[in-house]
């Protein structure tokens, strides 16, 4: 079901779909509060999260995406218990906090290979564009690590066109790619084809990893007629706001009709969307088994080039 392809123009080869495990891990004291738990919730327990892992690992979903920020380190701390002895790629991110600055990203790492139980990260992102940091002497410290052999591969996440040039050129000086830009992409947030980045990434040989890559659960068609997840989530995105949802209805509609010709459920056809991108890897969440073999059907299957159209066209106005 799944073919290997390199990430960007590194050396590191990954699936064509992957895992976001930013809910994964016991999270202790203030870690409790982290945005991503407050939204989503986790899983019930940690059996459904080893669930989560071995039917993606299984199916070829094999590039687990976590960060240290996460739950204060808790998700690193549960992907290294889950992945040690197996194939899995683990790509994760620097910093820890909120004011970290740049020469603290030795530390860091060192901190997420501990906490991952690796000797080298496959691959290593800089979480999001900070005023504290440097993008070149911070890309200068992401080379150290790739000679000193803690680091396969360089990503950037939420980095602006602009951003990941000046991150890319960096890079390029050290003789090392600059390899994906991990940013939100979906048929409910296309902004990466209207602000440059999608285009950046097709013209320096990026790989674009999308993650909210089903709009927060807007594009899994659970949510209709007025309904609205649980928890903070509910709050925190306007895709569940009754407007917002009278808009999103045609596009679940047109992803409901396209999954019934295949079998599909509209969440598998809106991932499959972005894997016919061949520059582009969705990560989504999942909470147990169940919701990761899901996802991994996106692989099973592919969509026509006539269907890829209709679903640009209904959803064009959330390109802006």
């Amino acid at each position: 079901m799944n073919n290997l392809q390199p990430l960007g123009r590194s050396e590191l080869l990954v699936p064509r779909l992957g895992i976001g495990a930013m809910t994964w891990g016991h999270a202790t004291g203030l870690a409790r509060f982290h945005p991503a738990k407050l939204a989503y919730g986790g899983a019930d327990n940690p059996d459904e999260e080893q669930g989560a892992f071995e039917a993606a690992l299984s199916a070829g979903a094999t590039l687990f995406d976590t960060a240290a920020m996460y739950s204060g380190g808790a998700s690193e701390r549960r992907l290294g218990e889950l992945a040690g002895g197996t194939a899995a790629l683990i790509a994760t991110k620097f910093p820890p906090g909120l004011r970290s600055k740049t020469e603290d990203l030795p530390a860091a790492l060192e901190g997420s290979l501990r906490r991952l139980r690796r000797e080298t990260i496959d691959l290593y992102q800089h979480h999001f564009p900070s005023d504290r940091m440097d993008i070149p002497r911070l890309m200068a410290f992401m080379a150290d690590a790739v000679k000193a052999g803690q680091v396969r591969a360089v990503g950037v996440s939420n980095y602006s066109a602009e951003q990941m040039r000046q991150a890319h050129a960096a890079l390029a000086d050290h003789g090392i790619p600059l390899a994906s830009n991990q940013v939100e992409y979906s048929l409910l947030h296309r902004r990466p084809e209207s602000n440059g980045v999608l285009d950046a990434c097709r013209e320096l040989g990026i790989t674009l990893i999308a993650y909210q890559p089903l709009a927060g659960g807007a594009l899994t068609g659970k949510y209709a007629a007025g309904e609205r997840p649980r928890g903070l989530r509910r709050f925190m995105m306007g895709y569940f706001r009754g407007d917002k949802q009278a808009a999103i209805a045609p596009v679940v509609a047109l992803l409901r009709e396209i999954g019934d010709r295949y079998g599909m459920t509209p969440a598998q056809v809106a991932i499959r969307w972005l894997i016919e991108n061949e520059c582009v890897l969705p990560i989504p969440g999942a909470k147990n088994g169940r919701q990761a073999a899901a996802n991994a059907q996106a692989l099973a299957f592919s969509l026509t080039a006539d269907e890829v159209e209709a679903l640009d066209g209904a959803s064009v106005t959330w390109r802006e």
